[in-house]
């Protein structure tokens, strides 16, 4: 998983900074998993999301002034450790 985020870091090496930064991520639709993504992010990140056409999905997507590139990904790396939740 590190080569991911290395991968990213590359990416996310020429971004000015503060930035807002676009993160994506599906869980099965349950509260208390919305709850736990949310915990991840500051009070003033923008959270949107849909349920998928059956609705046993949620697509969540989360808007957010970052700092740095490391700041965003300590975001992945907490919302990682959420089982089920996958990122995009």
């Amino acid at each position: 998983m590190d080569d991911q985020f290395e991968k990213l870091r590359e990416l996310l090496k020429e971004q000015n900074y503060p930035s807002v930064y676009f993160y994506k991520f599906i869980i099965q639709n349950d509260e208390e998993k919305m709850v736990e993504v949310k915990k991840c992010f500051s009070e003033t990140a923008e959270f949107s999301s849909r349920s998928s056409k059956n609705g046993k999905y949620l697509s969540i997507s989360i808007k957010e002034m970052m700092l740095s590139t490391e700041d965003i990904i300590d975001r992945y790396k907490a919302v990682g450790q959420i089982k089920g939740v996958i990122t995009l």
